[in-house]
């Protein structure tokens, strides 16, 4: 093989080389962009606004209507000044749950009975 020819294979083996590895680097740099997207969604914290705690196979759900108003009455009457941030049925033994900011901003859950008396009123927020 004379020179003339061993530069021309050497130019096209160096030019495949730098080819392939622009066309490796966008492929992992794609996937590299997907599989972060997909790992920000699945970290995302859940909204405690939006209720959904699950205990004992049991789903809680947000109030609504006269239930969410009696709720938050008891809770009100229990634990005076405190701010609602939200009410939803109960997983854990009361009929329902109200989840308090108190005026000093410690945090509580009231629960509550179906007849709306007030079970007991628990420290922190669960």
């Amino acid at each position: 093989m004379n020179f003339g020819q061993k530069a021309m294979v050497s130019g096209a083996l160096l030019a495949a080389t730098f080819a392939g590895g622009a066309v490796g680097a966008t492929l992992i740099g794609s996937a590299g962009a997907q599989s972060s997207s997909s790992t920000e969604a699945a970290t995302a914290a859940p909204d405690p606004s939006q209720g959904g705690h699950t205990a004992n196979g049991i789903t809680e759900a947000l109030l609504t209507g006269d239930t969410a108003a009696k709720v938050t009455a008891a809770a009100q009457a229990a634990v005076p000044g405190a701010a609602i941030d939200r009410v939803e049925t109960d997983a854990e033994g009361a009929a329902y749950e109200a989840h308090v900011t108190k005026s000093d901003g410690t945090r509580a859950t009231v629960k509550v009975n179906e007849d709306f008396s007030v079970a007991s009123v628990e420290d922190g927020m669960r």
